[in-house]
């Protein structure tokens, strides 16, 4: 004998009518109408017996708003200031990440010959090696009435230096009335911090020893092509590692 089939209700078959729960939800919100009118009957009446507080309940919920307001906008500012913060802090570490390339040093020329210039020349030829070597305020000042300074300039660290140039030949050696000369006004005239007298040429012995008693730092030929070359020291140094050593 065949069972029969049961039938399935329609999906779109409307919901039958429920007393009860239309007569709960509207009980619910007249309680809720009750409570709101009752309430709003309330603030009236603070209202009209106290007006002074309930102006200062309204500028307290106002004040208070406002607070909120900028303390969300400070919150907002610090966060921009960590975010810029934290990206700067990334890219100084890539920046101490990446290898450091010495800067090399560069002659004055590629294949300068002291010899063939002029005293002038030479002169303006010690202030480009300065310039080079990062000293500022480089002036040629050398001439008549020079008192002894041919180059002044300022060192990369704040010093002073003054110059004498000596473009002299292999036979003709600085002696110590160059250095006495020199020595005589470099500091007291001029003001150096650092006094050089640069040749093309060599000192005598009695030279050396004058410019060691005055703290001169004498520049012969060698000294002054590994100058120029970058392999030796800037003159400078040089008075910076006498004194050390002295």
């Amino acid at each position: 004998m065949a069972t029969p089939a049961r039938r399935t209700p329609p999906a779109n078959r409307r919901r039958a009518f429920d007393l009860r729960s239309t007569a709960l939800f509207f009980v619910f919100l007249a309680v809720v109408v009750s409570v709101l009118g009752f309430a709003a009957r309330t603030v009236a009446a603070a209202v009209e017996r106290r007006p002074a507080w309930a102006f200062a309940l309204v500028l307290t919920g106002v004040a208070g708003f406002m607070g909120l307001r900028r303390r969300l906008h400070v919150a907002r500012a610090a966060r921009r200031a960590a975010a810029a913060l934290d990206e700067a802090a990334r890219e100084a570490a890539d920046e101490l990440e990446a290898p450091v390339i010495p800067r090399q040093r560069q002659a004055v020329a590629p294949d300068v010959d002291y010899d063939a210039l002029t005293p002038e020349e030479f002169e303006a030829a010690i202030a480009a090696l300065c310039a080079r070597d990062g000293c500022s305020a480089v002036e040629v000042v050398g001439g008549a009435g020079d008192l002894g300074a041919d180059v002044v300039a300022v060192t990369p660290d704040g010093r002073r230096v003054v110059l004498q140039c000596k473009r002299y030949g292999d036979a003709n050696r600085v002696g110590s009335q160059d250095l006495q000369r020199f020595g005589g006004t470099c500091f007291t005239v001029h003001e150096a911090d650092v006094a050089v007298l640069v040749t093309t040429s060599d000192f005598t012995t009695p030279a050396v020893e004058y410019a060691d008693q005055c703290g001169i730092v004498c520049v012969d030929r060698q000294t002054l092509l590994a100058w120029t070359d970058g392999t030796g020291p800037r003159p400078w140094e040089l008075a910076r590692e006498a004194r050390t050593w002295q």
